[in-house]
C-alpha cells in the first residue's frame, strides 16, 4: 500500500489534468491556500476533511476519491456542459444580460439518463415562480435545443420575444403561439403570440436540479 501522502498527490494531479484546473482554481474550490494545494502535490501534507467535502460536493465526486487508491473513472460518470450564470425569468419575460460566454458545469451523467452523451445540451438557472408546480425557483435546468417541428403540446421550453427570455408550457394552435404558466400562484397568465412575432425557442427543458443553497 503506498503512502497516504503518495495517494493524495497521484489523486489531486488526476483531478487537476481530468477537469483543467488551476492550482488557484482547486485552492478556491477547497476553501485553502494555492500553497497548501501544492503542499498535497507535492507529498508534504494531506487534505483536511472540510476541503474534502468542499472538493466532493461541487464535482459530485464521493469524499474517499482523494484518500483512496483506486482508479476513479472519471469519464464514466461525470460529463461537461456549457452553463450560463445568469438566470432565466419563470414569470413573464424579462431581457437577459450576460448571455455571451458560456462556463463549463460538471454533471454526473446519472442525472441526465439518456441525455448524458448529447454535448448540445446546455445549463442555466430558472427565476422566479411561474413554473413552481414543476421547478422550483432557482432551479438549475438542463435545455436541449430542438426544432421547432420536433416539439410537442405541453413540452416546458425556453424562449424569447424581442430578446427578452421565459420558460413555459409550449403550445402551438394553428398560426397562434401560446405559452403557459403552471403555479401555485394564479396571477400568472398565458402568454399569446402570433408565429409572425419574433418567438424565438432555444429549446425544452428536459431535467431540473433544485437548488439546496
Amino acid at each position: 500500500m503506498e503512502d497516504i501522502e503518495r495517494v493524495v498527490s497521484k489523486n489531486v494531479k488526476k483531478l487537476i489534468k481530468e477537469y483543467n484546473l488551476t492550482h488557484k482554481d482547486l485552492a478556491t474550490i477547497a476553501g485553502v491556500s494555492v500553497s497548501t494545494v501544492g503542499k498535497w502535490i507535492l507529498e508534504k501534507s494531506t487534505p483536511r476533511m472540510g476541503a474534502i467535502q468542499k472538493i466532493s460536493d461541487h464535482f459530485n465526486l464521493p469524499k474517499s476519491y482523494i484518500l483512496k487508491e483506486d482508479d476513479y473513472d472519471f469519464s464514466a460518470q461525470i460529463a461537461t456542459y456549457p452553463y450560463f450564470p445568469t438566470s432565466i425569468s419563470a414569470g413573464t419575460p424579462f431581457t437577459v444580460d450576460g448571455q455571451t460566454e458560456a462556463r463549463k458545469i460538471y454533471i454526473p451523467k446519472e442525472v441526465l439518463g439518456k441525455y448524458s452523451y448529447d454535448h448540445n445540451i446546455f445549463f442555466t438557472h430558472i427565476n422566479g415562480e411561474s413554473m413552481n408546480n414543476i421547478i422550483p425557483d432557482g432551479s438549475l435546468i438542463a435545455i436541449k435545443p430542438t426544432p421547432l417541428e420536433r416539439l410537442k403540446n405541453g413540452d416546458i421550453v425556453v424562449y424569447s420575444v424581442d430578446y427578452d427570455y421565459s420558460v413555459k408550457h409550449y403550445y402551438k394552435y394553428g398560426e397562434t403561439l401560446v405559452f403557459k404558466p403552471n403555479s401555485t400562484n394564479h396571477e400568472y397568465r398565458e402568454q399569446v403570440y402570433d408565429v409572425s412575432r419574433n418567438v424565438k425557442i432555444y429549446g425544452k427543458v428536459i431535467t431540473y436540479i433544485v437548488n439546496v443553497d
